[in-house]
């Protein structure tokens, strides 16, 4: 996930749909979306799309619902293309088993950038053993908890006293103190988030491919 040091809601503005990037604050009557619905700027393009423009519209709403910088975004894609599989279903399988993805979607952080922090800052364990990459790719059956002291705990517990998180299928929380969470299985295109249920990854093939 990289860094955003813009306002995050222009790039919602930009996409044109609310890539929950402040968490439950885009759900609020604050959501800048909601009151300029529009892209940010001072002169606005009024003409139909290219066809090369929706294509990259798609694969930019994708990189930034999940935080990535554009190398990061490829290096997933050629991981996806060499796959024998469906490369756009295997793109959104490799980008859910990100670290920080996963802890978001246990509700372990209000949002991917919280959750990020949470990874680097060493808050959690991977399979018993401390891990501060949130890029890390999570396996099925592996463990996700909390480290047992007050103020990681306390950091969680806030996030899921505020918020009532739905969790995936693919995931499972283990324990409540400390909280922990597991990953029953690999994700599949049907378990992204709701949110962006609607993206079109055969637009997105189309233009890493060209």
């Amino acid at each position: 996930m990289a860094r955003i040091t813009e306002s995050v809601c222009k790039i919602c503005r930009r996409e044109g749909v609310k890539l929950y990037l402040k968490g439950t604050r885009c759900d609020s009557p604050k959501c800048a979306l909601e009151r300029r619905n529009q892209p940010p700027g001072m002169h606005l393009r009024r003409n139909k799309p290219s066809e090369y423009g929706i294509r990259l519209r798609e694969k930019q709403k994708l990189k930034r619902f999940y935080g990535l910088l554009e190398t990061q975004f490829r290096r997933y894609f050629e991981l996806a293309s060499r796959s024998k599989q469906n490369t756009g279903e295997v793109l959104i399988t490799l980008l859910e088993r990100r670290l920080d993805n996963v802890v978001f979607r246990l509700g372990f952080a209000p949002n991917r950038a919280a959750a990020r922090q949470l990874v680097t800052h060493g808050h959690l364990t991977l399979n018993g053993h401390s891990c501060n990459i949130p890029s890390l790719l999570v396996k099925a059956n592996d463990a996700i908890a909390v480290k047992n002291r007050k103020g990681s705990v306390d950091l969680v517990r806030l996030c899921l006293q505020s918020a009532s998180p739905r969790i995936p299928d693919f995931l499972a929380i283990t324990a409540q103190e400390p909280p922990a969470g597991k990953m029953t299985r690999l994700p599949t295109r049907g378990d992204m988030d709701s949110h962006l249920e609607d993206i079109r990854e055969q637009l997105i093939i189309e233009f890493c491919s060209r």
